[in-house]
């Protein structure tokens, strides 16, 4: 299976599914959609009005990597479940914290 991110110079980017008003904050491992893009799913107990799920998952996601929410940016499917984030920081160290939080 290959990675849900794709490094950058000075930061990634990450593909998620995130499922809003999903019970409790918590990620699901990696999986593959349809198309055959692999995505770290993720979900929130927020709804998805008003951004409040996309702050709630950078909100998880920023305590689970420990990076700085500000850090965390949605750069593609502001409204949709998948999305695209981009995490700004040292890329290896960033896909290790990814990767071990994958495998969790």
């Amino acid at each position: 299976m290959t990675s849900p991110y794709r490094s950058g110079e000075d930061h990634i980017l990450l593909a998620v599914r995130l499922t809003p008003n999903g019970g409790r904050d918590a990620f699901d491992g990696v999986d593959v959609n349809g198309d055959g893009h692999t995505h770290l799913k993720a979900r929130v107990t927020a709804v998805p009005e008003k951004g409040k799920a996309n702050k709630a998952l950078i909100a998880l996601l920023s305590k689970a990597i420990k990076v700085p929410k500000t850090a965390i940016t949605v750069v593609s499917g502001e409204t949709s479940r998948q999305k695209i984030l981009r995490i700004g920081g040292d890329p290896e160290d960033l896909k290790f914290k990814i990767d071990t939080l994958a495998s969790a």
